[in-house]
């Protein structure tokens, strides 16, 4: 009898300039995903740190670098803190939609207007419209687009102001790209509307875990991802829970003061 599949070829990227940290180079290790187990690997992949894209999965192997930490969020206990429960307030009106994985022009033009404000001359700043076909279409796992909408009039749906290509895994969700308005004055937050979106809807549904790909400490733009707790990073003993180096800080600090 044949194996029910076959052991992954891995390969490694040349190094490249770092987009985190300054100075730095990047490397990562890949594989494809394909076959009728592809989804089985991608889970498997995804508990140790790989994330995927397209029909690969990949995590960084920098020679000289430790510092991409893969992080999730403990969707069931989660407790929202006063700012984001003021953000799932004011956004509660939005409707959401889980989409099949398939392109529209309206996604393509928000995409556009989210990279020109939020990242200008980055990696993805000349994404056409083949290449967004790609990164959401070539999916060889159960994936979706979760569209955020105004409330719309006459049954018409209205415009789209955020979406998010996620993965929906056993064990929970992973989130693979957002990207939204970040130019709307009604609507300030959204991206991290987006993830707590994420954790109540996990939650709801019985998954535990809301995968939030990689943090950085150094990393300002990175910052976002640890707001949400409780919240466990990939270490090599295994998923533990963390509280980041500056929390700490700032707790003692209080108490000391107190």
């Amino acid at each position: 009898m044949s194996a029910p599949f076959r052991f992954p070829r891995f390969f490694v990227t040349a190094p490249s300039p770092c987009p985190y940290l300054p100075g730095k180079s990047e490397r990562k290790v890949f594989t494809e995903l394909r076959g009728a187990h592809a989804a089985e690997l991608n889970e498997a992949l995804g508990r140790i740190g790989f994330r995927r894209s397209q029909g690969v999965a990949y995590r960084p192997s920098c020679i000289d670098c430790q510092a991409c930490t893969s992080v999730r969020v403990v969707a069931g206990e989660f407790r929202p803190n006063a700012t984001q429960r003021k953000l799932l307030r004011r956004h509660n009106d939005l409707v959401v939609s889980a989409c099949e994985p398939w392109t529209t022009d309206e996604q393509f033009a928000l995409l556009r207007r989210y990279l020109a404000t939020r990242h200008p001359g980055g990696g993805m700043s000349d994404m056409d419209e083949m290449d967004f076909a790609d990164m959401v279409e070539q999916t060889p796992v159960d994936s979706f687009v979760i569209e955020y909408r105004e409330p719309g009039e006459d049954g018409k749906p209205g415009q789209l102001v955020g979406a998010c290509i996620t993965d929906r895994q056993s064990d929970g969700l992973s989130m693979i790209y957002s990207f939204f308005d970040a130019d709307h004055d009604d609507r300030k937050g959204l991206g991290n509307y987006i993830i707590l979106d994420h954790i109540v809807r996990a939650a709801k549904s019985g998954l535990p875990y809301v995968y939030l790909g990689y943090w950085v400490e150094d990393a300002p733009r990175m910052q976002y991802k640890i707001r949400y707790k409780p919240i466990e990073k990939l270490t090599p003993r295994g998923w533990m829970p963390f509280e980041p180096k500056k929390a700490k800080a700032a707790k003692k600090e209080l108490a000391a003061a107190d």
